[in-house]
């Protein structure tokens, strides 16, 4: 009977394509399965190493045959695509992760538990009604606007726009109407928020490791959560691997030995980037020469870089001290006195 080496899935809605090799590195299984036939396949199968997609569903199936005995290897399509043949189609997808999954120096994507899972679930619904709310303020000062009515903008000022076009009799009855359903969404979305909130906030406090990073400037609950639920430590060589794999170091395109450097290269967890710039944003934003919050390293860096520039800096440095604190277990220490 033939050794099986690796199986590669690619994976779909409803069938998966499996490309297996033997020690040789020789094509033995290329077939289809559906979905339903999936766990039964691989439980007649001995233990051997599969490989998938980190995409949708990918850690679930991780799991399940993680369970049945099996290695699983999960890896960023990006670093898939360049294994690629020519013809894209299933079979060669499913070549190209087999390929990539036996490189030596590939990085696989570490496979997430439920329980994981479901934390991050949270934060992903809390982003998304955030979304809804905005497109909702958004169409609110829209369609009020064409009927000459204007309030301040952000949230804050939904009430009182509400309350201009409910006192505006220039206003037709039937935009009034819809203008009132869009105000009782905002406010649908505002309640359902603030239980998610709440129930953030109690995690944060029963989490050592996220409450200790709340201690950084620019830091908070949030932020602190998406840092302990999206981040595994053990998994980066240094803070600076964390901060390259988040997306806050520069792009690089450098050849014949001329070192070349671009914009930051956005690459990894675009939430969580968002998330650490923000929070550096409104440290530089209440900079002051004497202030807690501000280092003599950041306001030098504020005489000599635009604020932008050094809100990335101070994002890559926030990160970096997350994974220190992370790491070792310390707390932080605080800004280092000026002068």
């Amino acid at each position: 009977m033939t050794e099986i080496k690796r199986i590669a899935i690619d994976t779909s809605k409803s069938v998966f394509t499996l490309h297996g090799i033997d020690g040789a590195d020789r094509p033995v299984i290329r077939r289809d399965l559906r979905r339903a036939g999936l766990i039964a396949f691989f439980a007649k199968q001995a233990p051997t190493e599969v490989a998938l997609e980190a995409c949708g569903g990918s850690h679930y199936w991780a799991r399940v045959l993680s369970a049945q005995g099996h290695t699983v290897k999960l890896i960023a399509p990006q670093y898939v695509k360049p294994f690629v043949k020519r013809g894209k189609n299933d079979r060669n997808d499913a070549e190209a992760i087999c390929e990539a999954a036996g490189r030596p120096n590939m990085r696989f994507v570490p496979v997430k538990s439920a329980e994981r899972q479901a934390e991050l679930m949270v934060l992903r619904t809390r982003e998304l009604l955030i979304g809804q709310r905005t497109q909702l303020v958004n169409a609110l000062r829209g369609h009020a606007t064409e009927f000459g009515v204007i309030a301040g903008k952000g949230i804050a000022n939904v009430d009182k726009l509400l309350e201009m076009i409910a006192g505006d009799s220039s206003i037709p009855p039937v935009a009034r109407d819809v203008l009132a359903m869009l105000g009782a969404e905002i406010e649908r979305l505002d309640t359902r928020l603030g239980e998610i909130d709440a129930g953030l906030r109690a995690q944060h406090k029963a989490n050592p490791m996220s409450s200790a990073l709340a201690e950084i400037p620019g830091v908070g609950p949030i932020t602190a959560l998406t840092l302990v639920t999206e981040i595994e430590p053990c998994h980066f060589q240094s803070g600076r691997h964390l901060a390259a794999w988040i997306g806050l170091t520069p792009r690089e395109h450098s050849t014949g030995g001329r070192q070349k450097l671009g914009g930051i290269s956005r690459a990894g967890n675009e939430r969580l980037r968002s998330l650490l710039v923000v929070g550096a944003t409104a440290v530089i934003r209440h900079a002051k020469h004497g202030s807690k919050i501000a280092s003599a390293w950041l306001l030098k860096l504020l005489e000599r870089r635009p604020r932008k520039v050094a809100a990335v800096a101070l994002a890559n440095k926030m990160a970096r001290i997350a994974w220190a604190m992370m790491s070792t277990g310390e707390l932080y220490r605080g800004v280092p006195r000026q002068g």
